[in-house]
């Protein structure tokens, strides 16, 4: 009998765990098709099944919790990839992976060459290309749960040193998993991180530094989730989702005591000559090789990440799938060059930009280390750069072909109408999440510069990707509407950067907000809308401000948008977002992970009120009076047609007026 309630007591214990044992912990968090079709489906289904099957098999059979598994054959490979939270028991496991096996199906049933399908207990992703050496931070994504804590102030503060110690501790553990118990009055906070194992110690730690800061804005919630597959996951909660035997204890990873910082200081003591005479090497070989011709590509050793080499792709191949460049072949014309659709021998579908061509010896210098660095730029939100090309002076970059073409296209041309809220919802986020990567999470800095509707792409399912990040080294010096200093559109440009030449990332986040004010007006960010009480020409940004100061937000939206298909309350606080991104200071301007943390988030704006932009001179002046408006840097002033202008007297200058970039 005493057996019997033991028995009854530990299997009561093990239930009431909520999914720690027993239980594969199948919510789904997301799942996400590619929207592109593969050039075989009878060839992807039959490569998807058996790399599924090599996964089952890893998973079944060996006890595996990471697995990759590829099936390469004929024209449509596939490449996969599948982990589980390491507090599952095996059974769990392979029942996750099952689950995510038949969920992911129902993409590559749809014709589509990658998916991923993530649960609280696994993920599982699949692709056309081999990306189990990524690093990047592709599509953070955070769910928060519907109770608040009681005591907000406490939960938060505890909640943040909990995720703190997480993010320090987990990269220096065998296998990127911890789990924590944190005992708090009236019971614990339950947390666990963890990292995929293609990761390395430096990368997991950066990617962890992404999920906490956006976990973070879950709180007061008493339960949290972020992911980036194939990357990192967080979660915590005010209730246990795992066993108490799980935990590790992380404080010898996270506390540094006295007696650690004596060992270093004798530690440094001892190998001080070592360095020394390191150091003397290493200036004697850099001596050494400054002398000789042969330069290493600058791209290799920037930041702490090894970098990919690009595709390199030739010119002939090149010239075939465009059609010898062919202007029925040509998508565009920009400040960088012409685009052209491109169809490659194997059936794919490229854009292929043919940059714009100099005697300058800048381009030949910078050219590869900088489509190095671009190509290793990976993210859902960001046109990806499959490779380059060189022949005599004409260089070219291959990307990933977007069948919706450009925004502005959508926003103010031929297309226009076709989105709705949603879709521009979706878009003014994927934007600043693409921004922030560019900004705060790719190893290397990137401002871009000419952020505008028509550098922002849409693919097949209208997800924004931005175009032409990182391009302004690889245009030649010698062209004569560059200038030293200035590089943006008119209309877009942050002021201090258009007057004093003065750039940071807040220069970007200006940006951001005109095509946000672009995204829910519907107006080009130069046209004149209406001439106001003053007798002076009104353009979107002095009337997005004077509609805000007079609480009429709902003015500015797109009259062709039905009013009730969205939320006043959610327009109101997005409108409010780009008035806080065009704010005259740059200091003053949130940075873009901010930004994506007050969308992402149902709060309210009530603690953040922007102040008033800059309005530039709205009467145009005479060309020559452009450049004291501008300042001396600006060499020269190019004027093209606007897709839809409306012809009006005193906008033809500005409007689709272009400083292409250059330093």
């Amino acid at each position: 009998m005493v057996k019997l309630k033991v028995v009854a007591l530990t299997f009561f214990m093990l239930w009431s765990l909520e999914g720690a044992i027993g239980d594969p912990q199948l919510n789904l968090l997301i799942s996400e098709c590619s929207g592109f079709g593969p050039p075989n489906l009878a060839n992807l289904y039959q490569n998807l099944n058996a790399s599924f099957a090599d996964l089952k098999t890893q998973v079944n059979n060996q006890g595996k919790h990471f697995a990759t598994a590829e099936s390469v054959s004929g024209t449509s490979p596939v490449y996969a990839m599948f982990q589980c939270v390491k507090y599952l028991s095996n059974a769990d496991c392979a029942t996750c992976l099952t689950a995510a096996a038949t969920s992911i199906r129902n993409c590559s049933a749809t014709t589509n060459n990658g998916a991923r399908v993530v649960y609280d207990g696994c993920f599982l992703r699949y692709e056309s290309n081999e990306f189990f050496d990524e690093t990047s931070l592709a599509g953070n994504s955070m769910v928060c749960g519907n109770e608040k804590a009681v005591e907000a102030a406490t939960f938060n503060t505890i909640v943040q040193q909990v995720l703190m110690d997480l993010k320090v501790a987990t990269p220096k553990i065998t296998g990127f998993f911890a789990a924590t118990k944190t005992q708090v009055v009236d019971g614990a906070i339950y947390a666990i991180a963890q990292c995929a194992e293609t990761f390395t110690q430096d990368t997991c730690s950066k990617c962890l530094a992404i999920e906490q800061s956006n976990i973070q804005g879950c709180l007061p919630n008493t339960n949290g989730r972020a992911f980036d597959p194939p990357g990192c996951f967080m979660r915590y909660s005010d209730k246990p989702f795992f066993a108490d035997n799980q935990t590790i204890d992380i404080s010898p990873l996270v506390k540094q005591g006295g007696s650690s910082s004596k060992k270093w200081v004798i530690f440094s003591g001892a190998i001080g000559g070592v360095v020394f005479v390191v150091i003397l090497l290493l200036l004697f070989t850099w001596h050494k090789e400054s002398q000789s011709p042969k330069r290493v590509p600058k791209a290799y050793i920037l930041g702490e990440t090894e970098l990919k080499a690009p595709t390199k792709y030739k010119y002939s191949d090149l010239k075939v799938a465009t059609k010898n460049f062919s202007e029925k072949n040509k998508l565009g014309q920009g400040g960088f060059g012409a685009v052209y659709k491109g169809t490659m021998k194997n059936g794919k579908v490229v854009a292929v930009k043919k940059l714009l061509s100099g005697k300058s010896s800048k381009i030949d210098d910078d050219f590869e280390s900088e489509v190095t660095l671009i190509s290793n730029v990976n993210h859902k939100n960001l046109v990806r750069l499959l490779g380059c090309c060189s022949k005599g002076q004409d260089r070219i970059l291959v990307y990933e072909y977007m069948a919706n073409t450009s925004l502005d296209k959508f926003l103010f041309g031929e297309r226009k109408c076709l989105l709705n809220w949603r879709q521009r919802y979706d878009i003014i986020l994927g934007i600043a999440r693409g921004l922030a990567y560019l900004h705060e999470e790719f190893h290397v800095s990137i401002i871009h510069r000419d952020i505008k509707t028509g550098n922002i792409l849409l693919d097949e399912e209208f997800q924004p990707k931005i175009s032409d990040f990182g391009l302004v080294k690889l245009l030649p010096e010698d062209q004569s509407h560059l200038s030293t200093r200035f590089a943006g559109t008119l209309g877009y440009t942050a002021p201090e950067y258009a007057l004093h030449g003065q750039l940071s990332e807040k220069a970007d986040t200006y940006s951001y907000g005109i095509v946000v004010l672009e995204i829910i007006s519907g107006q080009k960010s130069i046209d004149v809308k209406v001439i106001d009480d003053d007798g002076e020409d009104e353009y979107l940004l002095r009337q997005a401000w004077k509609l805000h100061e007079r609480g009429m937000h709902l003015e500015l939206v797109d009259k062709r948008l039905d009013h009730n298909s969205y939320k006043v309350e959610e327009v109101k606080k997005v409108i409010d977002i780009a008035l806080l991104c065009t704010q005259a200071t740059p200091a003053m301007r949130p940075a873009m992970s901010e930004i994506v943390v007050l969308l992402s988030s149902n709060d309210l704006l009530d603690h953040m009120k922007p102040s008033m932009p800059i309005f530039f001179e709205s009467k145009l002046k005479p060309l020559e009076d452009m450049h004291a408006l501008i300042g001396s840097s600006t060499t020269n002033v190019t004027s093209s047609n606007s897709i839809c202008g409306s012809g009006r007297k005193g906008v033809s200058l500005l409007r689709g007026s272009e400083l292409a970039l250059g330093f």
